[in-house]
């Protein structure tokens, strides 16, 4: 990548989560200012892969009666438990992914990174999301855009995420025509001065028709680092190094790269 050249990554990161201890003391403390005294019942419930589905926890002492009988008003407290609980954990789990992509971010020195706060497992290509993303390019100026592809890779299961499909199916429907259309969405340049902008061209990971190559031997250390920085998500996943050594030298030998050599695969499509 030469000086001169801008590029813009649109990436989707999840709230699903492989461990919560943390997450989950802030949360009880916020809602019932308790510490640790439901935490070993309750993390065993939230030992799942998305917080969004636990059950809620038992309700706190002081919500039952003095005699030991059931709790004069059983259903809103606990209805209301939950209801505050969740929103606790949810908001726990939003400002601890963002600071971990952040982080992520400036591993790769990265440290423009903008949040547009659509929810985990509820993403659409929408008209809204296209316009988000418009608005994005169009702020940023790229020449090129790294997006994940909108197409299914049944060799890839994990690549093909609802999620990460939507958002590329919007990204590239706002690279063309949303972002350069002077007439698409023309309250960007009516109401906030944003002028149309072509981004050159459009790489695609993950995607069933890669075309180009990188060798990131020399930066593999970086993007381990970045990884990494998503404790939330694989901070007790063993062998990441060894996993991602083989897969990237997977790809390097596909393309034809020497031994020892680490690479990605992309799709590049000139949008110019």
């Amino acid at each position: 990548m030469t000086a001169d050249l801008v590029a813009l990554a649109i990436v989707w990161f999840g709230a699903a989560l492989i461990s919560l201890p943390v997450i989950l003391v802030r949360a009880l403390r916020q809602v019932w200012g308790c510490g640790h005294r439901y935490v070993s019942a309750f993390g065993e419930v939230l030992g799942i892969p998305e917080a969004s589905t636990a059950a809620p926890p038992p309700a706190p002492p002081q919500h039952y009666s003095k005699d030991g009988g059931e709790p004069a008003y059983e259903h809103y407290l606990f209805g209301q438990a939950r209801r505050d609980l969740r929103l606790a954990l949810s908001r726990a789990v939003t400002r601890l992914r963002r600071a971990e992509q952040t982080a992520a971010a400036k591993q790769v020195g990265v440290h423009d990174v903008r949040f547009l706060g659509y929810p985990d497992g509820r993403v659409e290509a929408t008209l809204a999301l296209r316009k988000d993303l418009a608005r994005v390019i169009r702020q940023v100026r790229p020449d090129r855009l790294l997006s994940p592809s909108p197409e299914r890779n049944y060799a890839r299961l994990p690549a093909n995420h609802p999620d990460h499909r939507a958002v590329g199916s919007s990204a590239l429907d706002a690279v063309y025509p949303d972002a350069r259309n002077p007439f698409a969405f023309a309250e960007l340049r009516a109401e906030e001065g944003l002028e149309p902008w072509t981004v050159r061209e459009v790489w695609l990971p993950g995607g069933p028709a890669p075309n180009h190559c990188v060798d990131i031997t020399a930066s593999f250390g970086r993007k381990l680092a970045a990884l990494r920085a998503h404790e939330s998500q694989i901070g007790q996943m063993e062998g990441l190094e060894e996993f991602l050594r083989g897969w990237n030298s997977r790809v390097a030998a596909q393309a034809g790269l020497p031994d020892g050599s680490l690479a990605e695969a992309f799709q590049v499509i000139d949008t110019a």
